[in-house]
């Protein structure tokens, strides 16, 4: 059955070998595929980053950051898209919360708050982030330079 199936192609292909030249002279060449799109699409990122509390009067303050190409009042924006890039590439989603049945450890991270809303790659985003958890602490660090390495 398997050589059946494979002898059809083989001939089937060689059917349109033969064809495509007579095809090509008569109607003119064939049309090049269209590009495929880009994996990432950097011009649909636009944030503003909210940090405060964190101890650092450098990192406290509002950011705007936007990404193809990298821009905006970002310390490090750059970097920060960067690294927005790498997660988009890992399938990860930096702004979804911790899960609310994740078992997190019960460490203190500090007091620093951030909040990041705009747009991500074209989609909407409103997220808030805290120290208050291991699980926090590890979803801050996550998105490291988007948000400020803090203590």
């Amino acid at each position: 059955m398997m050589r059946r199936l494979a002898l059809t192609a083989v001939a089937s292909l060689a059917a349109l070998s033969a064809a495509a030249p007579a095809a090509t002279a008569a109607s003119g060449p064939l049309p090049l595929p269209l590009p495929l799109p880009l994996l990432q699409d950097d011009a649909g990122t636009r944030l503003t980053v909210v940090v405060a509390g964190s101890g650092n009067p450098e990192a406290d303050g509002r950011y705007e950051l936007e990404c193809g190409p990298a821009g905006g009042t970002h310390p490090v924006a750059a970097q920060a898209c960067e690294r927005l890039g790498q997660l988009e590439g890992e399938g990860a989603d930096p702004f979804a919360p911790v899960p609310g049945n994740a078992m997190c450890t019960q460490q203190y991270g500090g007091e620093a708050t951030a909040r990041v809303t705009g747009t991500w790659h074209g989609r909407h985003v409103d997220a808030t982030f805290r120290r208050t958890n291991g699980c926090e602490i590890a979803r801050w660090n996550g998105l490291r330079p988007v948000l400020p390495n803090v203590r």
